[in-house]
Formats: structure tokens, sequence, C-alpha cells
């Protein structure tokens, strides 16, 4: 019997003091092996994965590893150019180095396609890490929504679809179930440079709608016309199983995992996991409180919170809430502890912007409005212009600013407190000001895409979207509308910023700086150079915009 193959990964997923979590997925069945510890596979709707939980590490060291399956080498590969794999502990007291970004478009055959999208960032970025000591290499890599498009697949994958069923039928070119699925992320994941970093920098991951589609529970109409669709519980069962078994499950800390219910009965099913992870996906899409998606990671003296912006969502017209209350009181006291649990840096991933441009973010609220009324026009307008971001759910945006601005006034509190998003397709920062002032600055960060093409005319229509003028008069018009005023007001101060980039993030003690780094043609090389970088922490933000 010829021996297994590893189909993807190893991905470095959650890393502790003394612990790590590597990620595969292998053509059939097989014990998995890392630095001595072992998992043997589960099999999902045929398909074999594997978390292996490392132990005994010793905290902030650095430590080569490979991958064996059955006893046999599988990673690094026989000739492989790229280093060697390593796992870094956390404990350490130096610098920490945060990458995030978002919208990563898979790559099309098609060359025009091809050129549309550009050059990847993150295949890119990883060409670097390659090139420079490990010592500098990001201490976690933060995937903010959008890993897969569901929705819009690559022409070599509609192929694909095409000879596996009929694409006039509905849903068409898109993921109908989760051997769909599964072909997206192979896809994607296959990418070689994206393989190498994915191995050695730890990564977090949150979905955003094309994870599943395009303006996934933007409201309660939204949800009513898809679930009347005869293809829609497969598709969604097959969204939210692939997206716990690639994502979901490698964001846990072992013991956290360990714990969970699903993890138990799908490690220890007798034969195909598929039913347990198909009943967890319906309760997951009608019932919020059924599972938690948020998680948090501790980064030595940094905090990372990410919230699940999208599968958690109560759409009841008058009472919406991006988050359901129990989950929303798991973020408020995981943000707000932060504070006593003497944290230098508070981050909170939020794969949609919580500070949005103001005159947008007002024209959300007062989409709101109208459609809590009943207005058949603005649940139009809601679904055609895609308002459904934190200010479309108005009571939960004043209640995350409530729990930010409060963190931000502690006397413990971190030196800066940051949302970290993605989504929107252009890249810049912003500083909130509150009614009573705090002392520690509060940022929105927002990187997008990693790789996508933006046309002229949104770009355009973005860069005029940060116009104060057309701020002033949106906001007139919300209060006209019956919006209050927010109990915040922000100032952008870097962007907006386009191309495919990522941003990265410098901790070091008390002080932060961000950096805006975006893919570009340089002498015939693909570079990913800064073009922004802003200092977080001080009365004041230095900006220095780059010119190259």
């Amino acid at each position: 019997m010829a021996s297994a193959r590893l189909l993807l990964g190893p991905v470095l997923r959650h890393v502790g003091e003394t612990t790590a979590t590597v990620w595969v997925q292998t053509d059939r069945p097989a014990v998995v092996e890392v630095l001595g510890a072992r998992a043997s596979t589960f099999t999902v709707a045929g398909c074999h994965y594997a978390l292996v939980d490392v132990t005994g590490l010793v905290p902030a060291t650095s430590t080569e590893y490979e991958v064996h399956l059955d006893s046999e080498r599988v990673w690094p590969r026989e000739g492989s150019a790229w280093p060697a794999g390593r796992i870094r502990t956390r404990g350490g007291n130096g610098p920490l180095r945060v990458v995030f970004g978002s919208c990563r478009h898979p790559k099309p055959d098609e060359p025009r396609q091809a050129a549309l999208l550009g050059i990847d960032a993150l295949d890119v970025y990883a060409t670097r890490l390659a090139s420079i000591p490990s010592q500098q290499w990001p201490d976690a890599l933060l995937l903010l929504g959008d890993q897969v498009y569901a929705d819009n697949p690559t022409p070599q994958t509609w192929r694909w679809m095409a000879a596996r069923r009929d694409i006039r039928q509905p849903p068409g070119a898109e993921a109908a179930d989760f051997t769909e699925y599964v072909r997206l992320y192979v896809e994607s994941w296959s990418d070689e440079e994206l393989r190498w970093l994915l191995s050695t920098v730890p990564t977090a991951m949150i979905f955003d709608d094309h994870d599943v589609r395009d303006d996934w529970n933007t409201s309660a109409a939204w949800r009513d016309h898809l679930t009347a669709q005869r293809w829609w519980r497969e598709r969604i069962r097959g969204g939210l199983a692939s997206y716990w078994v690639y994502q979901h499950a490698g964001n846990l800390g072992p013991e956290e995992r360990a714990a969970d219910p699903t993890y138990r009965a799908v490690v220890d099913a007798d034969g195909d996991a598929w039913p347990v992870l198909a009943r967890m996906a319906d309760a997951a899409d009608t019932d919020p409180t059924s599972i938690r998606w948020s998680f948090r990671w501790d980064l030595d003296r940094a905090r990372l919170v990410m919230v699940d912006t999208r599968c958690g969502r109560v759409l009841t017209e008058g009472a919406r809430a991006m988050l359901d209350d129990a989950e929303f009181s798991w973020v408020e006291d995981s943000i707000a502890t932060a504070a006593t649990d003497a944290v230098d840096h508070l981050l909170v991933g939020s794969s949609l912007p919580w500070l949005l441009p103001p005159a947008v973010s007002d024209l959300q609220s007062a989409n709101e409005v109208g459609c809590a009324r009943g207005s058949a026009l603005a649940e139009r307008i809601r679904q055609a212009a895609d308002l459904e971001h934190w200010p479309a759910f108005r009571a939960s945006f004043d209640r995350f600013t409530a729990a930010l601005r409060r963190v931000a006034a502690e006397p413990g509190a971190p030196a800066t407190v940051s949302v970290l998003s993605g989504d929107v397709h252009h890249s810049y920062t912003a500083r909130a000001r509150f009614d009573e002032p705090v002392p520690t600055p509060v940022h929105q960060l927002v990187s997008s895409p990693v790789h996508h093409a933006v046309p002229g005319h949104i770009r355009l229509a973005l860069r005029v979207s940060w116009l104060r003028l057309l701020g002033a008069v949106a906001r007139r018009l919300a209060r006209r509308s019956g919006v209050p005023d927010p109990a915040v007001s922000w100032r952008r101060t870097s962007g907006p910023h386009f191309g495919n980039a990522l941003a990265v993030l410098r901790m070091d003690g008390r002080r932060a700086k961000l950096t805006f780094e975006r893919a570009d043609a340089h002498r015939r090389r693909w570079l990913l150079g800064p073009v922004s970088e802003v200092a977080l922490t001080g009365a004041r933000e230095r900006v220095a915009p780059i010119r190259r």
C-alpha cells in the first residue's frame, strides 16, 4: 500500500509558551507526528485531517520541526529551497510583530483576470521572510476574513464544478457543498509561498461573508430569501463545517479544544464525522448561541480578541445585534480584563471595520432605522449597497464603543487599543475621540485587500466617502431620521491606500507603530514596500507617508 501523502499544511496555528498546534490534511488515514507528538487523523466526508498538539516546549525558544506520516517524513519536502519550519514559543520580552490583512482571492489561470488581480501580497511577504533571519519573522499572522471566495471561484474551479454537476442550475458556479468547499481551500492553500508562510508563522483566522456568500446574514429579509432556496441547506452546512475544519479548530488552544464538545465528538467518531459537523452547522446557522466563533489569544504582553461579526448576528427587526448577548458579554469581558491582566496592547480583530468613513457610518445607521420601520426601499438599499457593518447595527456599535472606551479609561489600561479590520478594499487608520477623553489612544486599523481587484470607480467612491463635507451632510440626514449622534467621533490619520497590501503592527514595550506595505513592481521585480507609517502611541500620531 502506498504511503500517505500530505495534501495541505502543515499550518502552524495556536502557539503558547510550551505548546503548539499543527494542522494537516492528508490523502488517507494516518498517524501524524510532530516533534514526538502524535495524533491520528479524523475523517470528514471522506477527507482526512489532524491537529497535532506539541507539548513540553521551552518558553521563548525557536525549534525546527518536521512532519511525519506513519513514521515517514513528508515535510519539509525533499529538495525544498524554503527554510525549515520553526515553532517559536511565547514567553519572551522582546518586540512583537503582528501582520494582518483580508480578502485574498486565489490565482486564476485566465491571464486577463490574473493581471487585474495583481500580485498576492502574502506571496511577496513570504519570499521576503525566507531571506531574513527567523528572529525577524512575525509573531502572528491574522487573516481577517474572505480566506476563500465561495461565491466567486476561479475559472479553473468553474470548470471543475461543471464536470461534477450542472452549473446552469442553482447555485450555479458557486460552492454547493462540503466537497466543493474542500476544493476552494485546497486551491487557495496549495500556493507554494503561502503554504510555507502558514507552516512557520502562527496564524489566527476569522470568516467574513465571502467565506460563505456575499452579504451573509445582512438582514432577516436576506435570510428568509436564502433559506427558502432548495440548495441553501447543503451550502451553509458545507460552509460552516469546512470553516470549523480549516479555520476554527486551530484557533483554539489545546485545553480549550479538548473541552469543546464538537471537537471531542469529531475525533471520537466511529468512522466518518460528517454527521457531527452537519449537526453543528445546522445549529450554528439557526441558533447563534449554539457555538462561539469568537476567540482570544494572549501574545505575551499583547492580547488579541477576535470577534465573529457574521454568524452570531441577531437579525430581528427593531432588535438587530452584531452578536447574541452571551457572546457579546464574552467579548466585553475579554476586553475589560486586558486592564486587570496588565496587557500592554489590546488588539480586537473584527473582519468588518468599526469606524468607517463618517458619511458611510451615518448612512448605515439611518438605513437601519428605515428597515426597522418596514421600508422595502430601505431593505433593497441595504442589500444593494452592503449597508451591514457595525453602524448598521447601531445598538451593537454603541455597546462595542462603550467597551473600548471603558478599558481605555481604566487606571491599568493598555498603552494602545486597536481594532483590526479588513473587508472594505482600502487601507486606512483612524483615531477615535470619545465624549469623555481617555488617556489611552484607541484606533481603527484597516488592511484590505491582500489579493483582489478594486476598479477605478470604486476607488473614487471610497476616496469621496471620506470627504468632511459629505460627512457633515450625512450627519444632518441621520439626525432627521432619528439617529442620535454617536458617543465617539474619529479622524482619519492615514489613507485611503489602495492595492494589494498587508499591515505590520510592531509593539515594543508600551510603544506601537503600524506600517502599511503594498506589493508593487520595482525594476521588474515584485516587492512589498512601505507606503505609510503611523506611530500609535503619544498624544498625537506621527504619520509618515512614504514616497517611492
